[in-house]
């Protein structure tokens, strides 16, 4: 047995590095014109049902209005109900039919699935599911002192997710509805300062990526893995605290309206902006190049911290 993993540890990398080069190009035509046929074909929302949660402000907010735009029935998730009922009135003016606010903390399971149950018993159904919830906390590891402040950070970003889903997937399931699930590129992109918040994302991906298998054609999932937003996580104050006002910000408005676009189309995955990509190559291609040049400018902007 050992000496078959040998052989096949020198004989399977050369081998589907030939595999590669003849079918790349197929391949990538085929991709192409597979994305013509989902945008022709794009889902119609207009009457659907769309729960989104951290709909109070941020992408989740506009996601929300890009929705509306489609004319989607709505229910919006957050814990601030006052900003709920503005983003709500907002939806309503661009479009949407009906949207109730439903307050409520996903870090609960109790409370998701009260939500849920809320939803589908006002509407009748669900069709879209976007898990957007999340939080962030900023601070080198080894500050940390009690770990468990950063408990949040997992109840929210992933276990709030989880919690919605359960409870989603039989009324998904009736509608062949469709998951939207916001990881971040820093999944894989492991940014300092937040590796607590790196590692809900990266959980979210696994975790969401097993249950496309588990579920097949039954109900499509859709994993977003945005770049640096504008938000109120990327506030300039924290961008400083991070050490990261280099990283260009991508509008919120162009980033909603890429991800309903994706979610309609059926897409497996969404990275935006898109030129984020290159990125994740260049951790399976040269891991070592990117992460010197990540660690090359933490050290660089600590010590210019140190320094001022």
């Amino acid at each position: 047995m050992d000496f078959l993993h040998k052989f096949l540890g020198i004989a399977l990398p050369p081998l589907m590095l030939i595999v590669f080069s003849i079918t790349w190009a197929p391949f990538l035509l085929f991709k192409f014109l597979y994305f013509l046929k989902r945008s022709k074909y794009s889902e119609n929302v207009a009457g659907k049902v769309i729960l989104i949660t951290g709909a109070s402000s941020g992408i989740g907010e506009h996601v929300a209005y890009e929705y509306a735009r489609r004319r989607a029935c709505l229910a919006l998730i957050a814990r601030r109900e006052d900003r709920l009922q503005e983003v709500a009135n907002r939806a309503r003016q661009l479009g949407s039919p009906e949207v109730i606010v439903v307050p409520a903390d996903v870090s609960k399971a109790e409370d998701c699935k009260r939500f849920v149950d809320e939803t589908v018993n006002h509407f009748g159904q669900l069709d879209h599911l976007v898990n957007n919830a999340g939080v962030t906390r900023i601070e080198l590891f080894e500050d940390s002192i009690q770990f468990s402040d950063y408990a949040s950070i997992m109840d929210i970003n992933f276990w709030g997710s989880i919690y919605s889903t359960h409870n989603a997937v039989p009324h998904l399931r009736k509608r062949k509805g469709k998951i939207v699930v916001l990881a971040s590129t820093v999944a894989w992109l492991a940014m300092p300062r937040l590796s607590f918040y790196n590692a809900s994302k990266a959980a979210l991906i696994s975790f969401f990526e097993t249950l496309r298998a588990e579920l097949g054609s039954d109900i499509g999932i859709t994993i977003v893995t945005p770049g640096l937003i504008k938000s109120e996580m990327s506030e300039a104050t924290k961008l400083s605290k991070a050490k990261a006002t280099w990283i260009l910000v991508k509008s919120t408005e162009g980033c909603a309206k890429a991800i309903v676009a994706s979610a309609c189309r059926g897409d497996m995955y969404l990275t935006e902006p898109s030129w984020m990509k290159v990125m994740f190559w260049m951790k399976i291609m040269c891991p070592e190049v990117l992460e010197w040049c990540l660690h090359l400018t933490f050290i660089k902007r600590r010590q210019t911290s140190k320094d001022s």
